[in-house]
């Protein structure tokens, strides 16, 4: 009989905290446009355009020098708390949209969250493959497609309703609750990480 592999606990921890990120983002990313518009003073299609490009541009530029940070401790202690940080870090963004009142504060929380992104990002993914058991690499990555699609698809739609009968301010704490759920989740998995090796050796495969 053939061997059943089974996902590993650092793989379905990695996947319900993505989840839970991306469901609080997929509440916000359809309507962020008509909360710019309607409620901060200026804002227009031009700041919407110019917070989304802040956004990328900051994120692309810092995930690099970030990444190739975390691979000189060639261990996973380093990118667990990057991921954590990171991840709690993006969490304090939708706060600030219920404060801002002008362009630069929607900036200044793009910045922020670019920055926490830029260290969640590399991170989450240096761990997760490094976890993924042998002869399951397309199961976890479509099973870890298929569950933030969902999330962000459900959110998506609940998010237009949230915001219509309690307003942003609600929709906003609720992303904010979630990213910090996404963060603390993965402490569940500290006790899993792999230690640091020397540079000339390569990770062991996880028994986890």
């Amino acid at each position: 009989m053939k061997k059943v592999v089974k996902i590993n606990k650092v793989i379905k921890v990695m996947i319900f905290s993505d989840l839970f990120l991306n469901a609080g983002w997929g509440l916000i990313g359809p309507i962020l446009a008509v909360f710019v518009v309607n409620n901060v003073s200026g804002g227009d299609v031009k700041v919407v355009g110019i917070a989304a490009g802040i956004y990328w541009l900051v994120k692309s530029f810092l995930q690099i020098p970030i990444a190739s940070f975390l691979d000189k401790n060639h261990g996973e202690k380093d990118d667990l708390i990057a991921l954590v940080l990171g991840t709690l870090l993006a969490a304090v963004t939708p706060i600030l949209y219920i404060f801002a009142t002008s362009p630069w504060h929607i900036y200044v929380a793009q910045i922020i969250h670019a920055l926490g992104m830029a260290m969640a990002i590399p991170s989450w993914y240096a761990i997760f493959g490094r976890h993924i058991p042998k002869k399951r690499e397309a199961v976890c990555w479509g099973l870890e497609s298929s569950v933030i699609g969902l999330g962000a698809g459900i959110a998506g739609i609940a998010g237009g309703i949230l915001v219509d009968i309690f307003g942003f301010k609600v929709l906003f704490i609720s992303v904010a609750v979630l990213n910090i759920s996404a963060g603390l989740l993965l402490l569940l998995i500290s006790k899993n990480i792999l230690p640091k090796v020397p540079q000339n050796e390569v990770f062991p495969f996880p028994k986890s």
